[in-house]
């Protein structure tokens, strides 16, 4: 097969079936799982099959294979797993994946699959290893190695630092390119990602960067001096990586330099880590704001579940009474006019909605850099507009359907009040809700639409039943 159609990502969950088959059929998954030893010929025709398609798979596939198979499945498979590529395909699997995965490994296996790793993917891993692995790790590195792993877990996970790779190609400024192109022949293999050579003097600072594409092009007889770029785009190893994100989406970046206080060169960031990078970010995003605390493996213990679940549905809990005791508040009003309960709901569902929308947009703001908590009133003034166009014509609408349904002239104005009035309270907590989060220094995502949802419920409920209660009875 060839090495197209095997990282062809739409016949990865084709992998992900013909593993699961070849699991299931001849009891293979219960031998591996009990541990047994494999005498049937048939499983072991299976298990040699299956560790043929695992050796094939890059181990991108291999790590969205395993979160795929449940616990048990998922442990089996592993263990099928050549020991070289252990350390890829940790760095490759989701948190919650790689923690059951290291656990199930012995100090001697973890050590092994680490030695197949650079210092910049060891920092990737070495959060999640024991900590007398890490020591007996640092132990066996080289002097370089151990500098440079200890430099990258220096830096929090959120900074360039955390992110850059040691991995790259320097030269100096006083070379013609024709020297260059015979260095560059001496390598076996040239890193991933390189799309440019960096230009440094003799104590390390970055003079500037030279293109691969300018090398080809250009005669070999001219300097790496007068062909080289004496401008890139650097980042300093403390900066935001988020930032880092947006500048290489700004600029098109391939790889950049990351350049200390003082110009040295401490390595480079690329691409490919950008990438995950704004995966994760995404992924924690989505979280956050359904209240999940964490990454969670979807075939996790029922207790781990659990425990990352159960403090933002205590909060839902608590705000549902509040609504709860809103509509007890009115409990005449509704005994009196039974058409209330069948259109409260409708003023708190388009209400949570649409304050949805406003938190969503300026979570995202925040994301990008675009939304600071300077510009507050001027995002209250725009989504006050918003909220006021929207609730006058979907109220309208509510309004004649209301009266087709009930014949009430009253009840529609007051359902149509309602709206508008809950849909401008809807755009002001969905402003006010994350930029006072950022103020205090939270993450603004973290629970956002299970706090707007329940203030538009309460909200909607109040507001509704209280305009009823003034004008209709």
């Amino acid at each position: 097969m060839s090495e197209l159609n095997r990282k062809s990502p739409e016949r990865l969950q084709d992998r992900v079936d013909q593993v699961m088959q070849l699991l299931e059929q001849h009891g293979l998954a219960d031998a591996l799982v009990r541990g047994e030893l494999i005498d049937n010929a048939l499983q072991q025709q299976d298990q040699t099959e299956l560790q043929r398609r695992l050796d094939e798979l890059h181990p991108a596939d291999v790590a969205h294979i395993l979160e795929s198979l449940p616990l048990a499945e998922r442990l089996a498979v592993w263990q099928l797993v050549k020991y070289d590529r252990d350390g890829e395909i940790l760095l490759e699997v989701s948190d919650a994946v790689r923690e059951i995965l290291i656990a199930d490994m012995d100090n001697q296996e973890i050590i092994a699959a680490a030695n197949m790793l650079d210092a910049d993917e060891l920092a990737d891993l070495a959060p999640d290893l024991p900590r007398d692995v890490v020591r007996e790790l640092m132990d066996m590195l080289d002097a370089q190695q151990r500098e440079r792993l200890r430099s990258a877990l220096s830096y929090d996970e959120d900074e360039v630092g955390a992110l850059m790779d040691f991995d790259m190609v320097t030269i100096r400024d006083d070379v013609t390119l024709e020297v260059v192109s015979r260095y560059l022949r001496r390598f076996d293999m040239l890193p991933d990602h390189t799309d440019k050579l960096f230009v440094v003097d003799n104590d390390g600072r970055l003079q500037g960067v030279l293109p691969i594409k300018k090398l080809l092009v250009s005669s070999p007889d001219a300097l790496v001096a007068e062909v080289m770029a004496a401008d890139p785009v650097i980042f300093d190893p403390q900066a935001h990586a988020s930032e880092a994100a947006q500048a290489f989406e700004r600029y098109d970046l391939v790889t950049a330099p990351v350049v200390d206080a003082t110009g040295v060169l401490c390595g480079r960031l690329t691409v490919d880590e950008v990438l995950d990078y704004i995966r994760q970010e995404s992924e924690t995003e989505a979280l956050n704001s359904a209240g999940l605390r964490e990454e969670e493996d979807i075939f996790a213990s029922v207790w781990k579940s659990v425990r990352n679940r159960w403090a933002w549905l205590a909060i839902n809990l608590c705000t549902a009474l509040i609504a709860s005791r809103v509509i007890g508040l009115f409990e005449g009003a509704i005994e009196q006019l039974v058409a209330l309960a069948a259109l409260m709901p409708i003023v708190a569902g388009i209400g949570g909605n649409s304050g949805n929308q406003t938190i969503t947009m300026i979570v995202r703001g925040i994301a990008t850099g675009q939304v600071q908590v300077a510009h507050g009133q001027r995002l209250l003034r725009k989504e006050a507009g918003v909220a006021m166009i929207n609730g006058v014509f979907w109220g309208l609408v509510l309004a004649v359907i209301a009266f087709v349904l009930y014949d009430n002239v009253a009840l529609s104005a007051v359902l149509m009040a309602a709206m508008l009035l809950n849909m401008l309270l809807a755009a002001l907590m969905g402003v006010v809700i994350p930029l006072a989060r950022l103020r205090a220094g939270s993450d603004p995502a973290l629970g956002s639409s299970v706090l707007i949802t329940a203030i538009t419920d309460s909200g909607g409920f109040f507001i509704f039943l209280g305009l009823a209660t003034l004008f209709l009875l």
